[in-house]
């Protein structure tokens, strides 16, 4: 009878939860019926529900067998992990190796590059058998290093032979351009026999009219080394050039003569050679001053005529100037070769003293006029640079 009243009362209870269940829904339909959302709201989110407890599911099975993939594979990484260490390590000290054996030829195409960037030079050589004669093309120039701040250069070609040097040609300056093109051929007399032992030097300059003209680089050619059974004609890259001992100016050629009985100094300007280039053109308009002084004083002043559009000009033009014997060994002759030019200031090209304090050619130059009066003496000089002279006449 107690077991029976235990399970009616369990019964009546169970009943009682099941009504407050479903009075519980009952009252939550009624409540999101009385939700104002249409009906495709209520689809989608029904649908975003399901789609987000399948990736949640999907999510879980992956890591599960991952899990037993990493279990199952880690001691073969381990082991795989050993060689490719050893394998890095060899790599490595094959690669520094490598970079060892590389750093050379690295540096070699350094400077290949570095000697390139000066350009290159187009020349042709030739020998005349029956004249004895070698003829050397300057035929162009190309990428050229610019000189100027421009970013151009006003290049011209300086062509000797070594260990000689006794001529010199140059081709014409060509303005502003770093790809010049020349096309002269000049001729140099030296007997096949001894070509063997010489070397042509062709520089390339950077023309400039108010200082010292630079070398862009030059290019040698040994004479033992070029086969002059045919025309030889090629490039060849532009080497930095040496540094020649000085600039060359030109020279001047005068007479002197002293009569003592009458106290008269005769300066005979007869012609220059080799004189420096001051116009673009490649020439120059030359004329010779001359300045006859004592204690730094100009006492007299004499010119020469200009002669237009040459390096090797020819006056022969007389001087006469009054000095007493008394005072024919104080005073000093300065001659000066300039550039005429008819817009600005005229420019020395060079200068030259003789007489007091002196020294070297001119010096003995004017020793042997003193020594032989009445009688002239004629003597090349080379100039030398205004501002050299200048300082050696402020010297006591």
């Amino acid at each position: 009878s107690l077991s029976l009243s235990h399970h009616l009362s369990s019964s009546s209870l169970a009943k009682t939860s099941l009504s407050d269940d479903l009075s519980f829904k009952s009252k939550f339909l009624n409540k999101l019926h009385k939700v104002p959302l249409p009906s495709w709201a209520l689809v989608a989110l029904g649908f975003l529900i399901v789609l987000i407890t399948l990736s949640c599911c999907l999510c879980f099975c992956k890591k599960m067998i991952f899990k037993k993939k990493k279990e199952k594979g880690g001691k073969e990484k381990n082991e795989k992990n050993t060689i490719n260490l050893s394998n890095v390590k060899e790599d490595r000290t094959k690669q520094a190796v490598h970079h060892c054996t590389d750093s050379d030829p690295k540096e070699e195409d350094a400077e290949s590059k570095e000697a390139a960037k000066l350009g290159k030079l187009h020349y042709t050589l030739d020998y005349n058998f029956t004249d004895s004669a070698l003829i050397v093309g300057v035929i162009e120039a190309e990428g050229l290093a610019a000189m100027d701040m421009s970013g151009t250069s006003d290049p011209y070609v300086k062509v000797y032979i070594l260990p000689d040097k006794k001529k010199k040609f140059e081709t014409k300056v060509h303005r502003k351009t770093l790809d010049p093109t020349f096309n002269e051929h000049f001729t140099f007399k030296v007997p096949y026999a001894e070509l063997g032992g010489k070397t042509l030097v062709m520089t390339v300059y950077d023309f400039d009219r108010f200082s010292k003209h630079d070398a862009i680089g030059d290019a040698r050619v040994q004479m033992n080394k070029v086969d002059f059974s045919h025309l030889t004609e090629e490039w060849r890259d532009l080497q930095k050039a040496e540094k020649e001992e000085h600039e060359r100016l030109g020279d001047v050629c005068l007479s002197l003569r002293y009569v003592p009985t009458a106290g008269k100094l005769t300066v005979v300007v007869l012609e220059a050679k080799n004189l420096k280039k001051m116009d673009v053109g490649g020439l120059s308009d030359p004329y010779v001053k001359i300045h006859l002084m004592q204690n730094g004083k100009r006492l007299k002043k004499k010119k020469t005529t200009t002669k237009k559009n040459t390096l090797n000009p020819y006056y022969n033009e007389s001087f006469s100037f009054e000095v007493p014997s008394e005072q024919i060994q104080k005073v000093q002759v300065v001659v000066t070769v300039l550039d005429y030019d008819k817009i600005g200031k005229n420019d020395a090209i060079g200068k030259v003293f003789i007489g007091l304090n002196s020294t070297g050619t001119e010096q003995r130059h004017w020793s042997d006029m003193l020594a032989n009066p009445r009688r002239p003496i004629a003597q090349w000089h080379a100039l030398k640079p205004e501002e050299d002279v200048d300082a050696e006449l402020t010297k006591k």
